[in-house]
């Protein structure tokens, strides 16, 4: 996925419709309150109507957070970065996750929107339930690790949106420098976001970059949080290195 040139200032215009195109973007907020309160009343549900003791739930809340970590990895690797042959396959790649790429500072695209988000999360669920009724025989391990998942896929799009929006906090410098590196320099490497251990695992971490591109990274994360405000971005206009992918 390399493009021209890569905009740390503005939007990509995605769709015509003003009504499709305000469904491309959301807050965060928006997204934790969606998903939090599910959460938290599926663990409750499990514990006092299903009857999972407290400790069975910690075990298999644990094993699907840890398991979002290799979806996340598998998705973005092979779907994210999927490297399509015909221009709807493209476009489609580019509405999901090129654009990012292309612009990888747009706040209002660093959370996936609330409709997709939720179609996604359904068949989840809905695979979860039918793995757990195969295996265990009952669907009913669907209301602990459902919550352990998607709150993996919070800790990440929290993770890629602080990445994207602030300076890195000591101690997590590693995390920060291998999504830019992803997006700056080596786009088929660093597919993990929220952990490194699948980029380990599967040799796909990047390398260590050299005095020059540390220096223009610092330079431009200094020139972003230095100018946090409204670029004066035209929506309707449409950006030049991908515009046929939009049309």
């Amino acid at each position: 996925m390399h493009f021209e040139k890569i905009n740390n200032k503005g939007r990509a215009r995605l769709f015509r419709s003003d009504v499709l195109e305000a469904l491309t973007k959301t807050r965060p907020w928006i997204i934790y309150s969606m998903y939090l309160p599910l959460n938290a009343w599926l663990l409750y549900y499990s514990h006092t109507s299903i009857g999972f003791s407290i400790s069975s739930i910690c075990i298999h809340f644990f094993i699907a957070l840890i398991s979002w970590t290799l979806f996340e990895y598998f998705a973005h690797r092979y779907l994210f970065h999927y490297e399509a042959r015909t221009q709807w396959g493209q476009r489609l790649v580019y509405i999901f996750h090129g654009n990012h790429h292309e612009y990888p500072r747009d706040k209002m695209r660093l959370f996936m929107p609330p409709l997709p988000s939720l179609i996604l999360a359904s068949v989840i669920f809905g695979l979860i339930y039918g793995l757990s009724f195969i295996i265990a025989g009952t669907g009913n391990y669907v209301s602990v690790y459902f919550p352990g998942f998607i709150t993996g896929y919070l800790a990440y799009v929290s993770m890629h949106y602080a990445i994207h929006a602030y300076a890195p906090p000591r101690g997590m410098k590693g995390i920060w420098r291998n999504h830019h590196l992803h997006h700056y320099k080596y786009p088929e490497k660093g597919f993990g976001v929220s952990s490194s251990f699948w980029d380990i695992v599967f040799r796909t971490l990047p390398e260590r970059e050299n005095s020059d591109f540390r220096r223009e990274i610092s330079a431009t994360e200094k020139d972003d949080l230095l100018k946090n405000r409204k670029s004066g971005y035209q929506p309707r206009k449409f950006s030049k290195t991908t515009n046929t992918l939009r049309s």
